[in-house]
């Protein structure tokens, strides 16, 4: 990638439809990094910690607000708090790496409002009764939380014009073609070149 300017591609959508998994999928890209988001939340038998999310106490995430240490940060559902380090898309921009960042709406709205040129993707399930099947499967949620998420992600599916691309997830292969696709194409968007090109041009004496 060498020439380009480094991108942000933010993924979102809603709980149960599939985002991780899709951003899962884009590993084996190259150039390519993913943030890691603080949390307050607790850390799952199953999670480590610096891998998906960087567990902290509610009173360190209120210090790093308050130091302006998040390019972004929500509470979600009213319970913990989430946010992504400035400090990940310094350190990506100076590698020269696109930064991949899996966030919630909230988020998302936050970073496209700081960095336009960011690409936003928003990945839908086919319908109601299927994230309600996904969610249920899960079997971390009781049906006071299930109702709320679905709720939830009525909500946010209805904005979701505010995204440059969307991925319906009815399919994963298919769903993780387009974004990976989406990813691919994102690097060859003629504003993004400029410069690229007008090295390759000076190569041939300039214009």
């Amino acid at each position: 990638m060498t020439g380009s300017i480094p991108r942000v591609l933010i993924v979102s959508g809603p709980s149960g439809s599939g985002k991780s998994t899709l951003v899962q999928n884009l590993h084996g890209l190259p150039d390519l990094t993913f943030s890691v988001s603080s949390t307050t939340r607790p850390q799952r038998l199953t999670e480590s910690p610096g891998k998906c999310y960087d567990f902290i106490t509610e009173v360190e995430f209120k210090r790093r607000v308050d130091s302006g240490e998040f390019l972004e940060y929500a509470q979600v559902f009213g319970r913990h708090w989430y946010g992504t380090p400035q400090q990940q898309v310094d350190e990506a921009r100076q590698a020269g790496l696109d930064l991949v960042l899996e966030i919630d709406v909230q988020g998302a709205r936050q970073v496209k409002q700081k960095l336009p040129e960011a690409i936003a993707v928003f990945i839908v399930p086919p319908s109601r009764q299927d994230l309600e099947r996904r969610l249920r499967s899960r079997g971390q949620d009781s049906d006071e939380a299930i109702t709320r998420r679905l709720e939830r992600a009525r909500q946010e599916i209805a904005r979701s014009a505010e995204y440059d691309f969307v991925i319906v997830n009815d399919d994963l292969q298919r769903a993780s073609d387009e974004l990976r696709a989406i990813v691919v194409a994102s690097r060859c968007r003629r504003r993004d070149s400029d410069e690229r090109l007008r090295n390759i041009l000076d190569s041939f004496g300039g214009s």
